[in-house]
This record gives structure tokens, sequence and C-alpha cells, in this order.
């Protein structure tokens, strides 16, 4: 069974062994993403950075290769919901590129279903808000070299469907070719060859669980983002090393779930939530 962990202690977040858990809900369906945190710290605390900004706002896959990579976080639009002609869209405001962590940590290849962040060839620390999917087995990405070493910094728990789809598109099937450069192998959401709208963009929205807790008339209430279909289970303790107790389970929603701690807020508590795969 795979569990997915978030830690908090009221105004304290606690860090935990097991990864972020991301979701990246598109219009086919969500893919469901596990962060490498313990791995991959510098990575990962920049991807959120960008997510919890709301930078990824309004943000879609710009490019995709089929049996290559599907790659996103690149670009915004205002338009979103306009049918108008997609003439254009700014880039997500940069906060500055990272330093490559592909010898921190574990040593994770470029393989199917995982996330890596895009960079620049020849520029081994050059990424900063791009991220792929990989849709195949990508392992020359990790190479030793200077146009190399892509970092992957997470991998797909659930919707690999959703990534097999990008592999059967070709042009007229769901992807724009004729615009050339940063969006010459752009995904739609269309067969055919007419200039796409903004509406017809593959958008993609980024949630994070997001576990919150309040004192409410000095109780604690906790919630999160659901995962819908799976068992999230909120777990507590009072020590560490810990030895956690159940506090309640529940079938996800997909939506905020809410539940209280009747122990009065004096009593120390650290919180998880657990997401059973």
């Amino acid at each position: 069974m795979r569990y997915l962990k978030i830690l908090i202690f009221l105004w304290l977040a606690v860090p935990s062994h097991a990864g972020t858990f991301v979701q990246f809900r598109t219009l086919f369906g969500d893919i469901e993403v596990e962060l490498y945190d313990q791995d991959k710290p510098l990575t990962v605390q920049n991807f959120l950075r960008y997510a919890r900004s709301g930078a990824y706002r309004d943000t879609f896959f710009h490019r995709c290769i089929p049996g290559f990579v599907v790659q996103g976080g690149g670009f915004f639009t205002t338009h979103r919901t306009e049918n108008s002609n997609f003439l254009a869209a700014p880039q997500i405001p940069s906060f500055g590129n990272i330093s490559n962590e592909f010898g921190v940590g574990r040593r994770l290849s470029n393989t199917y279903g995982t996330i890596a962040m895009a960079k620049m060839a020849g520029n081994t620390n050059s990424a900063s808000s791009q991220w792929y999917f990989n849709i195949a087995n990508n392992a020359f990405l990790d190479a030793n070299d200077t146009t190399n070493l892509f970092v992957v910094f997470g991998n797909v728990l659930r919707g690999t469907n959703i990534l097999n789809d990008f592999n059967f598109r070709a042009p007229n099937f769901g992807l724009y070719t004729n615009f050339g450069g940063i969006f010459g192998a752009l995904p739609v959401n269309y067969f055919g060859s007419d200039y796409p709208w903004y509406s017809d963009l593959v958008y993609v929205d980024i949630s994070l669980l997001n576990v919150q807790v309040k004192l409410t008339n000095s109780l604690r209430e906790i919630s999160w983002n659901s995962v819908i279909g799976k068992t999230n289970q909120v777990q507590y303790t009072t020590n560490f090393p810990p030895v956690w107790q159940t506090l309640a389970s529940t079938n996800g929603t997909g939506g905020i779930l809410k539940i209280i701690d009747s122990v009065a807020g004096g009593t120390p508590r650290f919180y998880r939530v657990n997401v059973l795969y």
C-alpha cells in the first residue's frame, strides 16, 4: 500500500518522509504525482514556490513530442475561455534559475511516468519554471554531459492513461504544428487543421493537498484537498519519534474535507494526512 504524507502542527509545518502530493487537473482527467522532497529538495521547493504563488494559474501544455515528452509550466494566458484565435501567451515570470540536483540524493532516471525540470541545452543550471512529463523511457536525458542531466523530481501515481493520450497525437490529430518555434508542437483539444482558439489549448491546473489546521472554539479543525476515490487518513502523534494514531479515515471526494479533533487545543499534536494507494 502506498502512503502519501503531509505533516502539520498548528502553525509549524514538519518535514515528512513521503513526498508532497500534487494533482495536475486537465480536461481529460487528473494526473496525480508524488514529488521527491527528500532526494531533490531544491527542485521540489522551486516547483512548489511557483504552484503556491499562483504563477501556474491558467498555464497549459505548450509542447508535445509523442514518444518523448509533454511539457508545461512555461506560459499562461488571460484569455482561457475565449473563442478567439490563439496569437501569443506571456511567459510565466521566473524566480530565477536553480542549481542542478541530478547528483543530489538518489540517482533518478527519466523513465516513463516521471516529471522532470526542463532546462536550456548546454546550461546545466538553467531550470526555472518549466517542467515536463516523460511519456517514454528517456534514459538518454540522464547522460553526464552539458546537454543532459535533466532532474527528475517526482513520479505519476495515477493518471498514466492521460499521459498515454499524448503519445497518440499527430499533426491535425490533437496536435497543431503550423506555428513553428516554441509552439511548434502545440497540443489542442480537437482534431483537424483549424487554427486554434485560446479555449482549444490543453490547460493544466495544479493543486496541492494544502493541509491546514485552525482553532475553532479551542478545538482543532483540520482541512485538506482530498484525493478522490482513495482513502484519506488523518493521523496524529504527540511526540517524535512518532507513534501515529488514526484520528479519522474517509473516502476522498476531490474537494476540501474537514474534521475536528475533539482534544483541547492546549495539547501538542502533530498531524499528517495519508492517501492510500
